[in-house]
């Protein structure tokens, strides 16, 4: 097939054809990825040994890139590889790339296999002569693709040779939060240093992009504040009570009730209380979030949806009461269950914006052939918008036929896909009947905000969504039908309301900003990456440094580790193992006697070494602290969800988010070495 470009396109590809780096900034819809295709085929007929890898940060987004954009113009000629997390082939990944012309991966897939020095697992980046990074905005802080392009920046200042051609796309490269010209200027820049390119756009067919990618037109449906919210004002009544039940001092410091300022205050809170040892205050704070989770989908939902959330999390706890605050939480809400449940059902309080979301998508669907996605803010938002989608007459009468789209999280943590209730299809099926028309809504997180082909939708609308100026331009870049509609709905006067409104300003001061670093001078511009690429060398060679001193803070006999909820000390830190640099297991045969196992986790994917097997529990209190694995079809080990638990050191108690904060060093699993107590009879000194 050919591969023919528009006008716009032509032009923003001569730097890419040139051999230099650079990224391209085109909107949502105006065909990035097709000029990344004319760019590789151009590359792999002119460069001798050619390689090429184009990264993705989305695992859907390798079959996208594939499937539909360079197999149709590259596959009769190449050898093309598509690899992802899903795929089994990823454990050999070096030597797919030894086989292959072009490879289509998630990032860190490549990532991985930089740092693994297996033969048939490793690759350089030196091995590849074109590295194409979709959705390049992501090259920032502490991604994947900024812990990729930050080795090679490295062997850039230190004139190694042989580095690829980097070729980056985005639809955004947005203002890094910056509200001033000048400080957007310098997050443009950051972006081109980590990137080491430079960024174009179109400036001779403007008037022809804009015909390609028609604007939405963008409407505010602005819905009243609610005059009553009897069902709302009892959940306050209620916390107010716990934070009597808590000391003066600690209630004083929490903010506004129904906000996610709240909600980071009793975040931190939980956390001093688990510092402290003071569960009465870990315990108040756990509640109260859940409560205030109650107060936002109260506010972006039904009342039924909060009080059900509420209603699932103190079920679950009835059974372990461990202490006077238990009982006080458990009373609390027990004796306050019917009439929050009778409220919850009284339709003259229902949320005015479910109405106005009624009213807006009542009228898209009036035409049969509509399609429409509906971005909402948590995956639990989408499953009560789901509900209340299907459960509403008037929403069935025009027909619409909805499904989920929600990410799995970035797959690193399995045990985020705990089993829901509802079967629902897989991603790439969803998206397929989207396509075919066998569904014409779609209710997502942002997921598909980015990068996702959804065709010709005429209707987007963001559902009580704070978010950026990149992800704004995302979601109506998702509208591309003619005359198609951008929906913000929003309370007069709400939060929501204004941050639309800044997101449309930092639109302006982003094009603004990329203009005045498009204008610099080649040598000036230079002068200036150069200058922000040695910082960014040395300030990760002195984090990397930081990051070992803590890892040799302590040695694992030093460390406790305490479940999370009741404190009981369950093992030290000489009790771990970590597999595959992912699992972290406790391989202690007493450990046992500390959890019950519950119901088997089922995962979507299967793996090489290990299979999950069930859900293990504190025994005293019922916290869930992870899973046991299976490794190798022959040794069954629990393996730890590190936020379960809070750690005593001889510097005081810490809790970790992720097993690479912990500062010990946990030891690799030696299946010989570490397994000899669980077959004592088996004389293997011999």
């Amino acid at each position: 097939m050919d591969c023919n470009l528009r006008p716009y396109q032509e032009e923003v590809v001569q730097a890419a054809l040139r051999g230099e780096n650079s990224i391209i900034w085109l909107p949502t819809g105006g065909g990035k990825t097709r000029t990344a295709v004319y760019i590789t085929k151009k590359h792999l007929e002119t460069t001798a040994n050619a390689k090429v890898a184009v990264l993705v940060n989305k695992v859907h987004l390798v079959d996208q890139h594939f499937a539909k954009e360079f197999r149709p113009y590259l596959g009769s000629t190449y050898k093309i590889a598509a690899i992802s997390g899903d795929s089994n082939e990823k454990d050999l990944f070096g030597c797919l790339v030894k086989a292959s012309d072009l490879v289509i991966c998630t990032a860190q897939i490549l990532e991985n296999a930089l740092i693994n020095m297996e033969e048939e697992k490793h690759v350089e980046l030196t091995d590849f002569t074109l590295l194409v990074i979709d959705e390049c905005h992501h090259t920032q802080k502490e991604s994947v693709y900024n812990k990729i392009m930050g080795r090679y920046v490295e062997k850039k200042v230190r004139k190694e040779g042989n580095l690829p051609q980097i070729l980056g796309l985005t639809a955004s490269p947005g203002t890094g939060g910056n509200k001033q010209l000048d400080k957007a200027v310098e997050h443009v820049l950051q972006i081109c240093a980590n990137l080491d390119s430079v960024i174009v756009s179109t400036k001779e067919f403007t008037p022809v992009l804009q015909k390609v990618v028609p604007r939405p037109k963008k409407q505010y449906d602005i819905v009243e504040r609610r005059t009553l919210d009897p069902f709302g004002d009892h959940l306050k009544a209620m916390m107010l009570m716990i934070h009597e039940y808590m000391p003066p001092t600690v209630s004083r410091s929490l903010r506004e009730m129904g906000t996610q300022e709240y909600e980071a205050d009793v975040v931190e809170l939980e956390k001093e209380g688990v510092k402290k040892e003071n569960r009465l205050i870990a315990q108040c704070a756990l509640h109260l979030r859940q409560y205030n989770d109650a107060l936002l989908i109260n506010d972006t939902v039904r009342m039924v949806d909060a009080f059900r959330g509420l209603d699932e999390f103190y079920n679950s706890r009835k059974t372990k009461l461990l202490d006077g605050t238990d009982i006080f939480l458990q009373g609390l809400f027990d004796e306050n269950r019917v009439e929050l449940k009778q409220l919850a059902s009284n339709d003259r309080y229902e949320n005015p914006k479910l109405a106005q979301l009624q009213c807006t998508l009542q009228e898209e669907f009036n035409d049969e052939n509509s399609r429409a996605v509906l971005f909402s803010k948590t995956r639990r938002g989408t499953h009560c918008l789901f509900d209340w989608v299907n459960s509403n007459p008037e929403l069935q009468r025009v027909n619409i036929r909805a499904g989920i789209l929600t990410g799995a999280g970035t797959g690193a943590n399995h045990m985020t896909q705990v089993l829901s209730h509802k079967k629902t299809i897989n991603f790439s099926e969803t998206i397929k009947h989207f396509r075919t028309g066998i569904l014409n809504l779609l209710i997502s997180t942002s997921v598909a905000e980015e990068g996702l082909d959804i065709p010709e939708c005429n209707l987007v609308v963001r559902y009580g969504l704070l978010t950026n100026e990149i992800a704004q331009q995302q979601a109506s870049g998702r509208a591309r039908a003619m005359n198609s509609v951008y929906s913000v709905v929003a309370e007069e006067g709400g939060r929501e309301m204004r941050r639309e409104l800044t997101n449309e300003y930092l639109e302006s001061l982003t094009a603004k900003a990329i203009d005045q670093v498009q204008q610099m001078s080649p040598s000036e511009f230079r002068r200036k990456i150069s200058k922000l690429q040695k910082i960014a060398v040395m300030t990760r060679i002195q984090a990397e440094r930081k990051k070992d001193e803590r890892k040799q803070r302590y040695s694992p006999s030093q460390v406790q580790f305490q479940c999370r909820e009741c404190f009981l000390l369950v093992c030290s830190g000489e009790d771990l193992r970590k597999i595959e640099n992912a699992h972290h297991v406790n391989i202690n045969p007493e450990f046992e006697r500390h959890y019950i196992a519950g119901g088997q986790v089922v995962l979507e994917k299967s793996f090489e070494d290990w299979e999950p097997g069930r859900v293990i529990s504190c025994k005293n209190c019922g916290k869930e602290w992870g899973m046991e694995i299976k490794f190798k079809k022959v040794v069954t080990l629990p393996c730890l969800k590190i936020k379960s638990f809070s750690m005593k050191t001889p510097g005081g108690k810490s809790t970790p988010r992720q097993w690479k904060d912990v500062e010990f060093q946990v030891k690799e699993f030696d299946f010989l070495e570490d397994m000899s107590s669980h077959f004592h009879d088996l004389d293997l000194d011999e």
